[in-house]
């Protein structure tokens, strides 16, 4: 269960007491203000906090730009015009706090993001919950053949049992012998920073993490992604989903020309143009290598 029921009882009351404001509000971030929204099996991602909105973009910029933005008819306009030429400071001005529950290995993958403030749950002074990321059986797959960092076909019959049976044991293997070197019956017990060391890496940990709108959407233009690996795919689909409502405008943009838009090379360029003018481009008559014409291809499907 990601959240126990004084938890829940505790974001109800925090819903419950509104307080007058004078700052920016945005009404789609509003609705998810402290709820949990469930991730995999056990984790959660929930917004603590936030400031700003669209409208603090648009400020920013104008403040920063001055006159250069006098021929942009709207915000969306703006905002669109920022996206498009790479502009990030404006976007800089919307934060957002995130409690995030997720499992180590996860968390490992998600801290190479430099560019936010994170505080993590601290096995030094607390005891971790008995609570282990095992995968569904659809998510259980072999090796890629082609990409170190992928996954291939999904595992099926007897060798998806026998990972599954390996990971369950394994974790509570590890926890159970974790509590016994806790334990202080007849004798002092190991400290909580040394008994952690046996703890494996899908056990769930959790942290605040507090990042900007510019470095957020940076995240999650690499992890929302389709390539990304699903554990953490998962958590930026759900903040994507909130992001989307609190900032609707950058979010619109920030689809249109990061998500669903591509970098071309100067090389790629080259070819599209000869292309244009009817001529038959091949990988070795582009000028580029057989995995940058491979992506190339992939671009136009």
């Amino acid at each position: 269960m990601p959240l126990t029921p004084e938890q829940l009882a505790e974001i109800e009351a925090a819903r419950q007491t509104p307080r007058q404001t004078l700052r920016a509000v945005s009404e789609g971030m509003e609705a998810h203000l402290y709820r949990a929204h469930p991730v995999l099996d056990h984790g959660f991602i929930r917004v603590i906090d936030y400031m700003g909105d669209d409208a603090a973009i648009v400020q920013a910029a104008r403040v920063s730009y001055g006159a250069g933005t006098k021929h942009v008819q709207n915000d969306e306009g703006l905002i669109r015009y920022l996206m498009r030429h790479w502009h990030s400071t404006p976007f800089e001005m919307c934060e957002v706090k995130l409690h995030v529950k997720l499992p180590v290995f996860v968390a490992r993958q998600w801290i190479r993001h430099r560019t936010a403030n994170v505080n993590e749950y601290s096995a030094r002074y607390s005891v971790l919950d008995r609570e282990f990321y095992i995968p569904a059986p659809e998510q259980l797959a072999a090796q890629s053949v082609v990409n170190n960092q992928g996954r291939g076909e999904v595992l099926s019959g007897e060798e998806a049992a026998r990972v599954l049976d390996l990971l369950k044991s394994d974790a509570n293997r590890a926890y159970d012998h974790y509590e016994a070197m806790l334990s202080q019956d007849g004798q002092q017990g190991l400290a909580r920073e040394l008994a952690r060391m046996n703890l494996p890496a899908n056990i769930y940990t959790q942290w605040y993490w507090k990042v900007d709108l510019h470095n957020l959407f940076h995240f999650l233009r690499l992890r929302a992604d389709p390539h990304a690996q699903y554990e953490i795919r998962v958590y930026a689909e759900a903040i994507a989903a909130c992001v989307k409502d609190w900032v609707p405008l950058a979010y619109a943009a920030f689809e249109d020309y990061r998500m669903g838009g591509v970098t071309l090379s100067g090389k790629a360029i080259a070819v599209v143009k000869r292309m244009l003018t009817g001529e038959t481009v091949t990988q070795e008559t582009s000028g580029m290598s057989k995995g940058e014409w491979r992506e190339f291809e992939g671009v136009w499907g």
